[in-house]
């Protein structure tokens, strides 16, 4: 696979084993080896609260995290743009916002997509916003019926998939191979969000916790 950026993970990367970590006990077993490290997560994320104050930190800014699995990220790269604000001259106002898009069953991508929360969207109208999450198409399409002045979308993973419709957001951690991955609040079915690196999970883990 020809990588398309600095930041993608190779396919034949073999990831860091296991045993070089801490991890919740309950999951031993269940796990074939670590793809990110938290640490190695939490470096990237920072660099990429730099790359989105510089390309829009003049501005106003609502933060809309995708749960559950964008809340993590979401928190971490919040909490650099914070620390990156308080320490400019140019302070940034930005505000939070949550909605829930349920797609995912067991490990298939479902096609129908629901929108719950995000107190009330049309307070997003001449701001800018910045996505975090999986499932952006949907998402993007209801937003702009509002006319935010700018929105970017930031993922801390991208997939490789040889999916027609692979969706690019502006700013991404990792570009990764097509693997099931679950830690760092991505769950398998509601496990595994209490694994604070980003893992492959082994069939028995598969098996074990599916629905």
């Amino acid at each position: 696979h020809n990588l398309s950026s600095p930041c993608a993970i190779s396919d034949n990367w073999p990831g860091y084993s296991l045993d070089l970590f801490t991890y919740p006990q309950h999951y031993y077993g269940d796990l074939e080896y670590v793809l990110i490290p938290h640490g190695i997560i939490v470096d990237r994320t920072e660099r990429l609260a730099k790359d989105i104050m510089q390309d829009i930190g003049d501005n106003d800014i609502v933060v809309l995290c995708v749960l559950k699995g964008g809340y993590k990220f979401c928190a971490d790269l919040v909490e650099h743009i914070k620390n990156l604000s308080r320490n400019s001259e140019r302070f940034i106002s930005m505000k939070v916002d949550f909605v829930r898009l349920k797609s995912y069953h067991n490990d298939q991508s479902m096609q129908d997509m629901q929108i719950m929360g995000g107190d009330d969207l049309s307070k997003l109208t001449g701001k800018d916003i910045v996505g975090t999450g999986r499932t952006m198409k949907v998402l993007l399409n209801n937003i702009e019926k509002y006319k935010p002045k700018m929105i970017k979308v930031a993922s801390l993973l991208v997939k490789r998939t040889s999916r027609p419709d692979g969706y690019r957001p502006d700013y991404y951690g990792f570009e990764i191979p097509d693997l099931f991955v679950v830690g760092y609040a991505l769950d398998y079915n509601e496990h595994f969000r209490d694994l604070n690196h980003i893992c492959v999970i082994n069939d028995h883990g598969k098996a074990k916790y599916r629905v």
